[in-house]
């Protein structure tokens, strides 16, 4: 006689948000349902302004709802000190970058990891600056070490920012659009780093902001699409890399090319405004 299968049950999310809205002078998120659950690898994908960043920005505590609720590690917006969750969430973007001191060395950046803050307040014991240390090697930029911030070029720059994000031992880091502004031979090596960090047993849970589908990696598993400040589709990499969900997102005709090292590509077909333009995104 068999016995019936009786399922697990399912592991808490790791991110959650929960009918959030988002307004300022105007709505800039609406009504988002989005959960990642451990093991997933997630790419967020839409066209510019979409509300790809101000998603990230909210998770990570920075823009607070307006309506509905956020949840990352188990912890609610609003109803835990979020000082101490940011410890344990990553964030490499824009808005970190633009607010570090352009005084300060690569290694003592990487430090103040440790304590989710900008500045190094406290003195690094030794076991610190060495595994600081070795975190830059892993990032391919341990000979950066001693270089002051301002100095750096913006592929250094991010690479040390991911060295600081791995320092602090985040159980979710978001990368928000960490490409942006590499030259192609940076951005290929950027991006073998990155595939290697979500590849990592016990790495933490990534996610990877974007629009553009080559800095997609085969290690990502799933996909939330984004179009003017709502939830088009969520599903996996393989469900939702399609012609037709992309073509929604971006608002014109385009093929999904895909090539047999696991990465993508997109070519416009044709544009609304113009039928004989060709081209990539």
């Amino acid at each position: 006689m068999g016995h019936s299968h009786v399922p697990g049950p399912c592991p808490e999310p790791l991110i959650e948000a929960l009918n959030l809205c988002v307004a300022r002078d105007q709505t800039i998120l609406k009504d988002i349902q989005w959960r990642v659950l451990p093991h997933e690898r997630w790419v967020i994908l839409g066209a510019n302004g979409s509300g790809k960043t101000s998603l990230i920005s909210s998770l990570a505590g920075h823009l607070p709802p307006t309506r509905g609720e956020v949840r990352v590690l188990g912890e609610a917006y609003g109803r835990s000190d979020w000082r101490n969750l940011r410890k344990r969430i990553g964030l490499v973007s824009p808005y970190i970058a633009e607010r570090i001191h352009p005084n300060i060395t690569s290694l003592e950046l990487v430090l103040t990891g440790r304590a989710a803050t900008i500045d190094l307040y406290h003195r690094p014991k030794p076991g610190e600056r060495k595994e600081a240390g070795v975190l830059l090697q892993t990032m391919g930029c341990r000979h950066l070490e001693g270089r002051l911030w301002s100095t750096l070029s913006q592929g250094e720059q991010k690479r040390v920012l991911i060295a600081r994000a791995l320092m602090a031992r985040y159980d979710v880091l978001f990368l928000d659009e960490p490409c942006t502004s590499l030259d192609p031979v940076a951005r290929e090596d950027f991006l073998t780093r990155v595939a290697r960090i979500v590849k990592a047993p016990n790495g933490p849970a990534v996610v990877l902001v974007t629009h553009h589908l080559e800095e997609i990696v085969p290690e990502f598993t799933h996909m939330l699409i984004l179009k003017k400040g709502s939830v088009l589709a969520a599903g996996t990499i393989r469900e939702l890399l399609v012609d037709s969900a992309l073509s929604e997102a971006f608002g014109t005709r385009v093929r999904v090319e895909r090539f047999s090292s696991g990465q993508y590509r997109l070519r416009i077909v044709s544009s609304q405004k113009d039928p004989g333009t060709r081209g990539h995104i």
